[in-house]
């Protein structure tokens, strides 16, 4: 027998070609009630209720696939833990991604040549040069979404984050479901939802290493809509470098209102710290990373793997329809 898990499920309408009918438009005002009710029936408060155990990363059980599935419908993200004794290597790893409709991977600067990211920080010197970003350090990481920076048509949309080994001290995530960001927004005032919404609201400029042009500038919205299913992605940094907002009085309203939120005491942001073997699959919900301090031995220092994907978390299991 299946078993039942207490989280009501998100039912979003079948899309129109000009999604008339989301729950994520402003004019939608019945479709969001709807939307948020079952949105916030049941919703988890502790992040132990985020876990699920797994043995084999390769083959998952029914059970295991569908108490994670029903935990990601609910909340955008699932933490899973391996039971087994051997370490998730990546190509377990992308056979785990796979069971849930992750395939696409972002090739992005300082993933190795399968696309996969080792995040830790780097001792070489020479190639701390040519990737001097936060994630390669100690430091402490902002609220984010992962890949704020890429084109449309390649925006991260799915992310696995995995412990290989973690910091001696800190290196904890803060994680909030965007879907929970967007109803504060709309609940506190709708107008910061339409600026937020606007195709040129967030502009990030061009990477540029000496005279050579890494990526161009991108501009794009904080909230979007999937056209093919209808959910709601987000592109966000809270970053106050390399970054341009839109000069307009509500957007600076707006942002304020985000900031106070993720300051909040709210019960809908979660703390983890990811333990070996463990790891984050979401559909690159916003997250932190706090600043830590890492091990002497060289083999004992913090190693995650980090896989942004194009592909969203796919939420229906047919094979237990």
């Amino acid at each position: 027998m299946t078993q039942q898990f207490p989280f009501t499920t998100i039912h979003y309408p079948k899309m129109t070609s000009n999604l008339q009918s989301s729950p994520f438009l402003l004019d939608n005002t019945a479709a969001y009630a709807q939307w948020r009710a079952n949105k916030l029936a049941s919703y988890p408060t502790d992040v132990t209720e985020l876990v699920v155990s797994i043995h084999d990363p390769f083959h998952l059980t029914h059970q295991e696939k569908e108490k994670m599935l029903a935990i990601c419908r609910k909340t955008n993200m699932v933490v899973y833990q391996i039971t087994s004794d051997k370490l998730a290597d990546k190509e377990a790893l992308q056979a785990l991604s796979a069971q849930f409709g992750l395939v696409r991977l972002d090739h992005n600067l300082g993933a190795d040549d399968d696309g996969i990211t080792a995040l830790q920080v780097h001792s070489d010197e020479e190639k701390r040069s040519s990737t001097e970003y936060i994630p390669y350090t100690n430091r402490p990481i902002s609220w984010h979404t992962d890949g704020y920076y890429n084109t449309p048509d390649q925006q991260v949309r799915g992310l696995v984050l995995h412990c290989v080994r973690p910091a001696l001290i800190g290196g904890e995530n803060m994680l909030l479901d965007h879907d929970m960001a967007y109803l504060h927004l709309r609940d506190t005032q709708p107008d910061y939802i339409a600026a937020l919404m606007e195709n040129d609201v967030m502009t990030i400029p061009p990477n540029l290493e000496g005279n050579v042009e890494l990526r161009a500038a991108q501009s794009g919205p904080v909230f979007s809509i999937d056209p093919q299913t209808g959910s709601l992605e987000m592109r966000y940094t809270a970053r106050t470098k390399s970054i341009i907002w839109k000069s307009k009085p509500v957007v600076k309203a707006a942002l304020s209102c985000l900031t106070d939120f993720f300051n909040s005491h709210s019960p809908y942001i979660f703390q983890h710290r990811l333990a070996p073997n463990q790891g984050l699959i979401c559909n690159n919900v916003l997250h932190t990373r706090s600043g830590f301090t890492d091990s002497s031995s060289p083999l004992q220092q913090r190693l995650l793997y980090r896989l942004r994907f194009y592909d969203k978390v796919v939420l229906r299991d047919e094979s237990l329809v």
